[in-house]
């Protein structure tokens, strides 16, 4: 998808999310809203979900696309590295990535977003997958983490 399409795209998603944070202030609704409203409307996210820190772990949340890995081994993969690094990770060829985790052979580039609560603590990640390599870029980092802050308003 080129950037200027991309760039209407995630506004119109955000504009329609905006609307939809409105009805609940159940934070577990908005997040199941944006994932569902992500994965449809975004033809190149191949998986779209959150994983979730819990006793030092990574363990899956709401999420569409295949099944995925229930739990992530610490320390490795895009998702640990998102939360080691504290920020933002974009990945290419996820098979270029040291310590990669495969829940689905399919997956070809990643990228991650540090999933934070109202106080500003790292709670886990969205992480989206694709099934085409170079999927992700700048856009969808600041897009996406654009969208996150829509869980808490």
């Amino acid at each position: 998808m080129d950037k200027k399409k991309k760039q209407g795209r995630y506004e119109r998603i955000y504009d329609q999310l905006q609307g939809l944070m409105i009805k609940t202030d159940d934070y577990n609704a908005r997040m199941s809203t944006i994932i569902a409203v992500l994965h449809h409307k975004m033809e190149y996210f191949f998986w779209t979900g959150f994983y979730f820190l819990k006793n030092e772990k990574l363990i899956v949340g709401q999420y569409q696309g295949p099944v995925a890995c229930q739990e992530l081994k610490k320390d490795s993969g895009v998702c640990w590295a998102g939360i080691n690094q504290k920020k933002a990770i974009v990945v290419a060829d996820v098979e270029k990535f040291p310590g990669h985790i495969a829940c689905d052979s399919r997956s070809k580039s990643e990228i991650v977003i540090p999933l934070k609560d109202k106080s500003g603590h790292i709670i886990g990640v969205l992480d989206v997958d694709s099934n085409e390599y170079n999927s992700f870029d700048e856009i969808d980092e600041l897009q996406l983490t654009k969208i996150l802050e829509l869980i808490y308003i």
